[in-house]
């Protein structure tokens, strides 16, 4: 006991010393940088100009597939595009049959709606596992219609100031979370402390849950939708045939 509130005491100490509620910037940039959350991905393709790079390169160009790079088994299947091209949602999201393991949210339906729901929403943690359908994060994107919820249209993507302001009234909209992450303060020589801090996220699942807003959504093999974040599965992949699946969706060097 002894021990917890001395370490208990040192954090508090750290945190005050520091200053309660700044900006964590005491190392070096690679080792504090933390995601704010890939809600952002999308709205940066606004800001950075390569959505507007892409359509002047491509005028006929109507729909975007977006995935996290760990979805391995992800790609353009022209199935599925079909299906997303012959309706007028503004996303389709495709989801896979859950398992156990699979954290980060699901298909629910909220107040009569079908949404995605992030695990961090969830008033209690095993509510998580009685979803059906997970989140592969494989989001498909009508360009139009995502211009238009930001008030925006292709021939003003080039205006600065309202491409911001389009941004930020959609992202005031959006959930924000607050989770606990760890930092490590590197002192040399193998020595170095950590230290718990909060960060702030957005994710993209929840554009969803707009009222204003079409989505749907396609239950795909699991093949397809699974993601590869820890070394310790692929053993688990190459029993179940998850490996050998993703030898066959492209050659490799």
């Amino acid at each position: 006991q002894k021990v917890r509130e001395s370490v208990r005491t040192a954090l508090i100490g750290w945190a005050q010393s520091k200053g309660e509620g700044s900006d964590y910037t005491d190392n070096l940039p690679g080792q504090c940088l933390h995601p704010v959350g890939h809600w952002y991905e999308v709205p940066n393709l606004l800001k950075n100009g390569l959505l507007q790079k892409l359509l002047t390169e491509r005028p006929a160009l109507k729909y975007l597939m977006i995935h996290n790079i760990d979805t391995l088994g992800a790609d353009v299947d022209p199935t599925v595009l079909g299906l997303f091209a012959s309706r007028t949602d503004g996303v389709m999201v495709e989801v896979i049959p859950r398992r156990l393991e699979d954290r980060g949210g699901g298909l629910a339906r909220v107040d009569g709606r079908l949404r995605l729901v992030e695990g961090l929403a969830m008033p209690r943690e095993e509510a998580e596992f009685g979803l059906t359908y997970y989140n592969s994060a494989t989001t498909w994107v009508r360009i139009d219609a995502l211009l238009t919820l930001f008030g925006l249209t292709r021939e003003t993507l080039s205006d600065t100031e309202k491409v911001q302001e389009g941004v930020r009234r959609v992202a005031a909209r959006m959930p924000t979370y607050v989770t606990l992450k760890d930092v490590k303060k590197r002192w040399g020589a193998g020595q170095e402390d950590i230290f718990p801090v909060a960060q702030f996220e957005k994710l993209w699942g929840d554009i969803t849950a707009l009222p204003d807003w079409q989505a749907s959504f396609v239950a795909v093999p699991r093949l397809r939708g699974q993601q590869l974040k820890d070394p310790a599965q692929l053993d688990g992949w190459l029993r179940d045939g998850s490996a050998a699946h993703i030898e066959t969706l492209c050659e490799w060097g």
